[in-house]
């Protein structure tokens, strides 16, 4: 496993393992409009999504489960459907199961600097 230290904080950077199944529908790097991925990003629990991702991940992509979040399967669906299709994660299907990581070098591409506001970002406490 390989971290970049980018900002204050460090971003891991996995590589991705051979013979993963098809990604889910997505936009092209092209496509991505920034207003869709802010506005995506404007829901504290799907920030919080993207930052465990880019600050905790443990393998390659990881299911729902693995966020320990206390909200219905309907309502993290949802969730999880805004980031993919705004193009911040890539989804995958295994078997009955669906699992998500962010699209880095794609984010990097097209708005710099976004993903490590997003690592920096603290969430506020309850």
């Amino acid at each position: 496993m390989s971290a970049t230290t980018r900002s204050a904080t460090t971003i891991k950077v996995l590589p991705e393992p051979a013979g993963l199944p098809e990604p889910l529908a997505e936009p092209a790097v092209g496509e991505l409009r920034l207003e869709t991925v802010l506005g995506a990003l404007s829901d504290p629990l799907r920030l919080g999504i993207v930052r465990k991702l880019l600050l905790e991940s443990e393998e390659f992509d990881h299911s729902c489960g693995w966020f320990g979040l206390d909200r219905p399967k309907s309502s993290l669906t949802h969730h999880f459907k805004a980031l993919r299709e705004a193009g911040i994660t890539r989804q995958r299907q295994y078997g009955l199961e669906r699992r998500s990581h962010v699209r880095i070098d794609d984010l990097d591409a097209r708005f710099p600097g976004l993903l490590d506001l997003v690592a920096d970002w603290t969430p506020a406490s309850r």
